[in-house]
C-alpha cells in the first residue's frame, strides 16, 4: 500500500493554507487488504469526485509529468483504471446533463452551454441518480458547481429538488468562475463571504464533515470542484510548488490547481478511512471533458490531451477522453479498456445502490467492469452539439460531422471517419475513401438523436383539497409486485395495495391530508428484492422533493 501524500501537517492545517509533507496511514495490513479485494460490499457509499476541464493527460498515472499528483496517481495503481472513458460532451452543462440523467446529448434535457443565454434547466421528466439514491435511503450531498436553472431556490432545477439533501456551491456556470465569490449557496439560502474564501476549501470541508456525520448510513457525496477551471486562481496568488518553474503565471497556477485538487482528493479518502468507512465506500475521479486553453493556460505545454487531437468544446478524442478511476480497498488493480461514459454512471449507480434500473436510459451499468467482470456492450456512442458539430463511434470506427460553417466546414457541411484503432490522434480522415460506411455511421448518427425516451419513475403527491394522491410510477424494465403505498404516519391498515405494476404503468392511492408533514412511502419486490421508497412532499412546481 502507497501512502496518501497530502501537503499539510493536517487536513485543518490544509485548510488554512499551511504546507508540509504528510503520509497517511493504510486501512488495513497489506495481507489482510490483498485477500479481501476484487469485491464492492452491498449499497456501497458513493464518492463521485468531478473534476473541472481536467484533461485526459493532466494527472500522473495517464503519463503526466510536469503537474504532480500523487495520490490520484495512488488510487490508479491500487483501482481500476478506465483506459477509454468518455464524458457527455465536450464542454459543461450537456456533459454534467448526461452524468446525472443517463442520457446522452442526443437525448437528454441539456444539450448546449448556455454562452452567455439563460442558464438551462433540468425539467420535471428528469430523473438524476440523487433523486434514485435518495428514493432508496440514501443520504445525499452535492458540494461545487451546479451548473442548472436560475438562481433561486424555488424552483424545479435546484440541487435540493433534484435529490441533494445538501447543497452548498454555485447553482450557476458564470458564478463558479468565481474562486473567490461574494456568495455561495447552501441548500436555498445565500451564505455570504464577501470575496474572503477559497471556494474549493471550503467545499472540502464540507464535505469531510458530511461524511462524519453521515458514517452510519449509506450515503451519496456528489464532490463537483471547479478546479482546474479557468481563471487559473490559487491562494496568495503565487503558484505554491510550480512558483520556480520558466512558465506563464497562467501555466504555473494551473499546474497548482490540478494539485490542489489532487490533495483534496487525498483529504476525502483521509476522512473515509477516519469515519472507519473506506472499506464500504466507492470512490469515483473523473473530469467532465478535455483541458481547456481559457485565460492563458497551454495545454500544449503540459501534454494535457496525451496521444488525442482536440480539447474543450471538440468532439475529437482530445476533447471528450477523460480520467476516470474507480477506488476501493476492496477493489484490485486493473485497466480497463471497455469503453465507459457518463452516460452509464446512473444506472451503475442504481445497480450498486441495488434500485431498479429505470429504463430507456442511454447507459449501462459498468458494475461488472468494476470487479473484472463483463458489462453490456453499447452499439454506439454519441456526441451532439446542435448547430455546431456531432458525432458517433461504432467499434473501431468514428464520424465527426460539422455543421455548415463551423469548424472550417463549407456551406454543406464536412463529415470525417476515423480508424481509431490505426489513428487515435484522428489524423486522417477516411470519409472520401469509405463514403458507405461514413454514410452508414451518419444514418445511425441521426437516428440515434431525438426526445427523451424515458418512462416516468418514481413516487409522486400530489394534494387536491383535502386529499393526498400518491403515485408510483414503474419506470423500470421489470415488473414490481406485491405493491403497498402508504404515508409514513398512517396505520398498515390504511395502505392501499396492488399484486403488479408493469413497466410503464402506474398505481395511485388516496388518503387524507394528515397533519405535519406528508411523506409517501411505497413497499414492492423487484428482482427478487424487497424495495422501499419514499418521498416527502414540497409543491415547487409541482414537483417532489425527495427525503431520507
Amino acid at each position: 500500500m502507497l501512502p496518501f501524500v497530502i501537503n499539510g501537517p493536517s487536513r485543518r492545517a490544509l485548510f488554512a493554507g499551511t504546507l508540509a509533507g504528510l503520509a497517511l496511514p493504510a486501512a488495513l495490513p497489506a495481507s489482510a487488504e490483498a485477500t479481501a479485494r476484487g469485491s464492492l460490499p452491498a449499497r456501497p457509499n458513493i464518492v463521485l469526485v468531478l473534476a473541472d476541464d481536467l484533461g485526459w493527460g493532466e494527472i500522473g498515472s495517464q503519463g503526466q509529468r510536469k503537474i504532480h499528483t500523487p495520490n490520484l496517481d495512488r488510487l490508479a495503481a491500487e483501482g481500476v483504471r478506465f483506459d477509454t472513458a468518455y464524458a457527455g460532451a465536450p464542454l459543461c452543462a450537456p456533459s454534467r446533463c448526461a452524468l446525472l440523467t443517463g442520457l446522452h446529448a442526443g437525448h437528454g434535457t441539456v444539450r448546449e452551454n448556455p454562452e452567455g443565454k439563460e442558464q438551462h434547466a433540468l425539467l420535471d421528466a428528469d430523473l438524476t441518480f440523487a433523486e434514485l439514491l435518495q428514493l432508496a435511503g440514501y443520504r445525499t450531498a452535492l458540494f461545487g458547481k451546479w451548473g442548472f436553472g436560475p438562481e433561486q431556490p424555488d424552483q424545479e432545477s435546484h440541487p435540493n429538488v433534484r435529490g441533494f439533501g445538501e447543497f452548498f456551491g454555485y447553482i450557476t456556470h458564470k458564478h463558479a468562475h468565481q474562486y473567490y465569490p461574494e456568495y455561495l449557496w447552501h441548500n436555498g439560502a445565500k451564505v455570504h463571504l464577501g470575496g474572503k474564501s477559497y471556494a474549493p476549501d471550503l467545499f472540502r470541508e464540507r464535505a469531510i464533515t458530511f461524511i462524519d456525520q453521515n458514517k452510519d448510513h449509506p450515503f451519496l457525496l456528489y464532490y463537483a470542484s471547479n478546479l482546474p477551471h479557468a481563471p487559473s486562481v490559487v491562494p496568495g496568488g503565487d503558484a505554491g510548488e510550480y512558483r520556480d518553474e520558466p512558465w506563464t503565471i497562467q501555466n504555473r497556477r494551473h499546474a497548482e490547481q490540478v494539485s490542489r485538487l489532487d490533495r483534496d482528493v487525498a483529504a476525502l479518502v483521509d476522512a473515509l478511512r477516519e469515519a472507519g468507512v473506506a472499506r464500504r465506500t466507492l470512490v469515483l475521479f473523473m473530469s467532465d471533458n478535455g483541458p481547456h486553453h481559457e485565460k492563458g493556460v497551454t495545454p500544449r505545454l503540459f501534454d494535457s490531451n496525451g496521444p488525442f487531437r482536440g480539447d474543450k468544446r471538440e468532439l475529437y478524442e482530445g476533447g471528450i477522453r477523460i480520467p476516470v478511476i474507480a477506488w476501493s480497498p476492496t477493489l484490485r488493480h486493473r485497466v480497463e479498456t471497455r469503453p465507459v461514459t457518463f452516460w452509464d454512471v446512473l444506472p451503475t449507480l442504481a445497480d450498486l445502490a441495488g434500485v431498479p434500473v429505470p429504463a430507456h436510459l442511454d447507459g449501462r451499468s459498468f458494475r461488472g467492469l468494476l470487479t473484472g467482470g463483463g458489462a453490456p456492450r453499447h452499439k454506439h456512442l454519441i456526441w451532439n452539439r446542435p448547430r455546431k458539430a456531432q458525432a458517433i463511434r461504432r467499434g473501431r470506427w468514428k464520424v465527426v460531422r460539422w455543421a455548415p460553417h463551423i469548424g472550417g466546414a463549407g456551406p454543406n457541411g464536412r463529415v470525417e471517419l476515423y480508424d481509431l484503432n490505426k489513428d487515435i490522434g484522428e489524423r486522417h480522415n477516411l470519409a472520401a475513401a469509405k463514403p458507405l460506411l461514413a454514410e452508414e455511421l451518419c444514418a445511425e448518427l441521426d437516428a440515434a438523436i431525438g426526445p427523451d425516451p424515458r418512462l416516468p419513475y418514481g413516487l409522486r403527491t400530489e394534494v387536491s383539497g383535502d386529499e393526498v394522491v400518491v403515485t408510483l410510477h414503474n419506470g423500470s424494465k421489470v415488473p414490481w409486485r406485491d405493491v403497498r403505498i402508504n404515508l409514513d404516519k398512517a396505520g398498515k391498515a390504511d395502505a392501499h395495495t396492488v399484486s403488479v405494476i408493469e413497466p410503464g404503468t402506474a398505481f395511485s392511492a388516496g388518503f387524507p391530508v394528515p397533519s405535519g408533514r406528508i411523506v409517501a412511502r411505497a413497499d414492492f419486490e423487484a428482482n427478487g428484492r424487497s424495495h422501499v421508497f419514499r418521498r416527502k412532499h414540497v409543491q415547487v412546481h409541482q414537483r417532489i422533493v425527495l427525503t431520507h
